[in-house]
């Protein structure tokens, strides 16, 4: 857990450091005035980096585990028609909380091959940000269809890559997350059968019984409540997710 606290931030610094030490730019340069004043200037490389860093969320969920399980998550509360419970809070915690414990070995991986050669000065920046993204290539690859490589290959006009190692990452990225979203929505459709079948029984049997007038989703919701806890729904879903990273 300390490897992982320490990871990502330490990561974010690896290139923008090192092209500031290699330049031996200053983050802030301060200059005199002729009255006296002086005048502060920021450094381009600190812009950049401050940049890089609103981006940081959106490329940790799309680079992690994190959409598929925000997603089957999000389908099977709507599966189950409790409406705003869990709340969006409980589900994108629980979603961090499973994408970290899939996602640590890569990190692990990250760490001792990276990162803690860079703190020894083992290795130049430029070295580690490439081993670094070996992990996350590799991981990434395997939940990515042939397919959808293809597709954005022949949307970019990308030459034939000599292997799956020598996938560029802007070709990459867009396959990862639409491979991504796939896999989601199969899960989430399968979440969905039961509880359908569970809302369409319950409607024939208020239509028959002539209660037109009342919602079916009022009936339908304890009874998808009492059998999503009798056979340990969260286990299974939770589980199921896991597994699906490591097959």
């Amino acid at each position: 857990m300390k490897r992982l606290c320490s990871l990502l931030p330490l990561l974010l610094l690896l290139l923008p450091l090192g092209a500031m030490a290699d330049t031996g730019l200053t983050a802030i340069t301060v200059e005199n005035r002729a009255d006296g004043g002086q005048t502060y200037s920021v450094s381009i490389q600190v812009l950049a980096l401050m940049t890089a860093l609103g981006f940081l969320p959106a490329a940790l969920m799309m680079m992690t585990s994190f959409t598929r399980i925000i997603i089957v998550l999000a389908i099977l509360r709507q599966a189950l028609g409790t409406m705003q419970s869990p709340s969006n809070q409980i589900l994108i915690g629980l979603a961090l909380l499973l994408s970290f414990f899939i996602m640590v070995p890569v990190f692990d991986q990250v760490y001792d091959q990276a990162l803690q050669p860079y703190l020894d000065e083992e290795i130049a920046p430029q070295e580690a940000l490439q081993r670094a993204a070996e992990p996350f290539r590799e991981f990434m690859l395997g939940q990515t269809r042939s397919s959808d490589l293809d597709m954005f290959a022949e949307i970019g006009q990308v030459d034939q890559v000599e292997s799956v190692d020598k996938v560029p990452f802007s070709l990459l990225l867009p396959a990862f997350v639409t491979s991504e979203l796939k896999t989601a929505f199969q899960i989430g459709f399968l979440i969905l059968i039961p509880f359908l079948v569970i809302d369409l029984v319950i409607a024939c049997l208020l239509m028959s019984m002539g209660m037109m007038m009342l919602s079916p989703m009022i009936i339908s919701l304890p009874f998808k409540i009492m059998l999503f806890v009798l056979i340990d729904g969260w286990s299974l879903i939770m589980g199921t997710l896991a597994q699906s990273f490591f097959t």
